[in-house]
């Protein structure tokens, strides 16, 4: 039987840098009582960690930070952003960061090369805030794409929800309340595979969406992260536990024999989902934005990763709202790969109802 990845391979936290506000919360009095040996240092700000962010030495510890590194602080800005894909809104996020090494995560290019877990401890204050967001919204009156009854709520944006939960109860709090609000539901999308989440019962308020590509590309580009295989094994226990089931596919990278592996993981899908997590099941499909600051920095620590992911004969540079030089395939190239996998999806999987596609 394969070793399952659990969350003890992932975090060994010798190090807690914490802001000073951190103890007087009872989430983070909790978080430090739980790891009594790691060593504390004391920052101004979870975002001006001068030794982590945006330190170019510490491309030499990017597996180290992440697996021995927590952050604790409190978040300040409370707000929802306006979405129009997976969710309405994005809620302001109760977590920053992840264990994980995916090698195409826009999280480190923000924040400056290491990006460990950064937990927010006022979550009461969090929820509040998303308590009476929920209530000005009222009753929602039209079905959509996103959801035909309620408000959805992205809570993961910036990080992996399954993995946090391992550390505390923010997840487990932010689902809780989501049961209570009549109009709105939480979603994440997750590359872990936490089996402790099984037993929160979130009565349909909480949509997981399991992030699936091609196996031999998950291994060499889904670092630190749950074998396609597994995610896919527990989607059935999931959807029996009260989660509606989605999957996110995503990032689709193109390579010579990409859509071949494609059709093997939807036949697996096929063989291992039962009808009723068919049945409700969605997806997004969205094909792989790169950066060239990324580049360089996974040169430093994951250069294979970056022979799929670095293809200048097939990419074209598009800035971003802030500025940054990102790539993505050239719009030749991405309209016949978009229209292709859609057409798969359609046929291999045509239970699947697809949100979008791009």
């Amino acid at each position: 039987m394969l070793h399952q990845k659990t969350i003890t391979d992932l975090l060994t936290i010798h190090k807690i840098y914490l802001e000073p506000s951190v103890p007087t919360y009872e989430r983070g009095r909790e978080i430090l009582a739980k790891y009594p040996n790691a060593e504390r240092i004391e920052v101004d700000s979870h975002w001006k960690i001068p030794e982590l962010f945006g330190f170019e030495g510490s491309v030499d510890d990017w597996l180290w930070n992440k697996k021995n590194v927590l952050i604790l602080g409190a978040k300040k800005g409370l707000t929802c952003r306006p979405n129009t894909r997976s969710s309405h809104w994005v809620a302001p996020s109760q977590s920053n960061g992840c264990t994980m090494s995916c090698s195409y995560c826009y999280v480190p290019r923000r924040k400056g090369y290491a990006n460990p877990i950064s937990i927010f401890v006022n979550i009461e204050q969090i929820m509040g805030y998303l308590s009476r967001h929920a209530a000005k919204q009222g009753v929602k009156a039209e079905p959509d794409a996103i959801d035909p009854e309620y408000w959805v709520y992205e809570i993961g944006e910036n990080g992996d929800c399954s993995a946090d939960a391992a550390i505390c109860d923010n997840v487990k709090d932010m689902i809780d309340l989501y049961k209570t609000l009549p109009n709105a539901k939480l979603t994440f999308a997750t590359k872990f595979v936490n089996r402790e989440m099984l037993s929160y019962d979130p009565q349909r308020k909480t949509r997981i969406r399991f992030s699936l590509m091609p196996h031999q590309m998950s291994k060499l580009v889904d670092v630190r992260t749950t074998p396609i295989s597994e995610r896919i094994a527990v989607m059935n226990e999931f959807r029996e536990a009260g989660y509606e089931v989605n999957v996110s596919f995503a990032p689709v990278i193109y390579y010579e024999g990409w859509l071949d592996d494609w059709y093997a993981l939807f036949e697996e899908m096929n063989q291992v989902l039962d009808e009723q997590t068919k049945a409700q099941l969605a997806t997004e499909i969205i094909f792989l934005t790169h950066n060239d600051r990324l580049h360089e920095v996974n040169l430093a620590w994951h250069p294979k990763a970056e022979e799929v992911l670095w293809r200048p004969d097939i990419q074209q540079v598009k800035y971003s709202q802030s500025g940054q030089r990102n790539v993505r395939y050239k719009n030749n190239i991405k309209r016949e790969i978009v229209s292709e996998l859609v057409e798969a999806v359609k046929k291999e999987l045509p239970y699947c109802q697809i949100r979008y596609a791009f």
